[in-house]
């Protein structure tokens, strides 16, 4: 085996873990050996997801129902894990929420606060919380860590009607690249993952729209939608030891639609 991948020794965080993409790394980041903590708002999807996850072969697993957008409440949670687990080595950004919207004209003031809340704050609140533990440690003499922020394609492409998304996920990699820069010294490397068009909860609307298959889905030079499966790669990559001089990256999980 080799050894880089190994996560048996590895504590990672996943925001909205519970379900969805994050779903799909907790599983894959499992099997590789990892201490997993997963943060959800629904107990009773996080319960579900510990039982995966202990099933799919966690050293350990615990969750926290943890609403990003709570200040607070995200910094109690981090001094939690460390506490539980004792680190944190890889946090994953991953909980998002999306909205409806008209045309950009109309969008509303509280949608556009909503979005941000959660997609933009609650990232940064999470990802903050934890780079205060990984530069404490490096600090004491323990460095490393790796940071990830779940974005989006919107981040990077004209998304009408969806121009409040799109804010709250290029500000995040905008966070990522500053992350990668300022924590370098510390061997704390900050990227980003880029989904398109993946087949969740959020997209289910999408999904059961032939036009929209018809129109969007048949440009994916891959032919499908993505599978939350598809994300366990890129996320056992970096939260190991393979990706220690990786960082500032954009990685776009798009099944190639983003070239087309």
């Amino acid at each position: 085996m080799y050894k880089p991948f190994d996560l048996s020794e590895k504590v990672v965080l996943v925001t909205g873990g519970n379900g969805g993409i994050g779903m799909g790394m907790a599983s894959a980041l499992a099997q590789a050996g990892a201490t997993l903590a997963i943060w959800g708002t629904n107990e009773a999807k996080n319960a579900a997801a510990i039982d995966r996850l202990k099933a799919d072969g966690a050293r350990d697993a615990k969750a926290w129902r943890v609403d990003v957008s709570d200040e607070k409440a995200v910094d109690v949670a981090m001094a939690d894990v460390v506490s539980q687990f004792g680190r944190v080595d890889s946090v994953f950004a991953n909980s998002g929420i999306g909205r409806a919207s008209g045309p950009f004209e109309d969008m509303s003031t509280e949608d556009y606060r909503a979005i941000l809340a959660v997609n933009l704050d609650g990232a940064f609140f999470t990802l903050r919380a934890a780079g205060k533990h990984m530069v404490d440690r490096a600090k004491a003499g323990d460095p490393g860590g790796s940071l990830v922020g779940v974005a989006s394609l919107a981040a990077i492409e004209g998304a009408a009607r969806n121009q409040h998304y799109s804010a709250s996920k290029a500000g995040l990699t905008a966070i990522m690249r500053g992350i990668a820069v300022e924590y370098g010294r510390y061997k704390i490397r900050g990227n980003s993952i880029l989904p398109g068009w993946i087949s969740t909860d959020m997209t289910q609307g999408a999904q059961d729209n032939q036009v929209f298959t018809d129109k969007v889905i048949s440009r994916v030079p891959a032919r499908r939608w993505g599978e939350i499966e598809d994300f366990g790669g890129v996320a056992v990559y970096l939260a190991s030891d393979a990706s220690a001089f990786h960082s500032g990256d954009t990685f776009v999980i798009d099944g190639g639609y983003a070239i087309f």
